[in-house]
Order: structure tokens, then sequence, then C-alpha cells
């Protein structure tokens, strides 16, 4: 009879071992899981908020070109306005999902951007006035700011 106990007791406390050691792996699969979504859609969001900033910037430099040629510039300050109303909506998730330093970052790169649009808007402007905005330096900065959050290690700008 003791042998019996012995052996139940055993059994039991190998199939609580098992139970708890593979609750234990889900666990821990899940939160990595969580962690690859949510730095899958960190990285989609980072790319589309610097590709839009790049596109207002390329619009800007168009408006600037066409103004230094003496051509008008509305179709290409209405291409950087509207990147400006797609950028200020993807600001949202960017901060939503983003570290902190990595949103400081964000407001940097918009603060540059907003100077580069009040440039642009400025009819008197061209090129010459609109390379004076630091725009890439804060995107630099955001740059690493975004392989930090994302912990991308051993990628330096290469600029």
């Amino acid at each position: 009879m003791a042998t019996q106990i012995l052996t139940l007791i055993g059994v039991l406390i190998g199939a609580l071992t098992s139970y708890f050691v593979t609750t234990a792996a889900e666990r821990a699969k899940f939160r990595r899981e969580m962690l690859t979504r949510w730095d899958e859609r960190k990285l989609d969001t980072y790319i589309e908020y610097v590709t839009c900033i790049k596109e207002i910037q390329r619009a800007a430099m168009d408006a600037g070109r066409a103004r230094d040629q003496g051509a008008p510039a509305a179709e290409a300050l209405l291409a950087m306005e509207e990147g400006e109303r797609r950028r200020s909506i993807l600001f949202e998730t960017f901060v939503l999902l983003s570290h902190e330093k990595a949103a400081a970052a964000a407001h940097m790169a918009n603060q540059r951007t907003w100077e580069l649009l009040r440039a642009a808007r400025d009819p008197a402007s061209g090129v010459a006035e609109l390379r004076v905005v630091p725009l890439v330096e804060a995107l630099n900065v955001l740059h690493e700011a975004a392989r930090s959050d994302l912990a991308i290690a051993g990628l330096t700008a290469a600029r």
C-alpha cells in the first residue's frame, strides 16, 4: 500500500512539474510573440512616418526649384500640404507606440518639418532658403532613437 501511495505521489509531482514548466514556457512564448508583434507595428509606423517627412521635404524642394525657375509651385505645395496632413495623423500612432527617446526625436523632427513648411509657403523662398532648415539632422537623431527602441544593434548611420 505504501508503495502505491509513493508511486501516486511521484506521478502527481511529475504531472504538476510538467504542467508548471509547460505553462511557464507558453507564457514566455506568448510574451515573445507580443513583443515581436508590437516591434513589427513600431517598425512599420517608424518607416511610414519618416517616409512621410521625406515626401514633405521633397515636395518643398520641388516648390523651391519651381520658384527658382519662375514656374508655378502650386502643385508641389499641394503635395507638401497633403504630406503634412498624413504626417500629423501618423505622429499620433508614432507617439503611442514609441519609447520616450524616439517620441522626443519625433517632436524635434516635427519642429524642423514645420520650419520647412513655413519657409516653403513663403512665395519668395527658393531651394537655397529651404536647405537652411536642419531637417536631415533631426531625422538622423530620429533614426538612431528608433533603432535603439527596436533594439537594432550594430547599425550606425552612415552619413
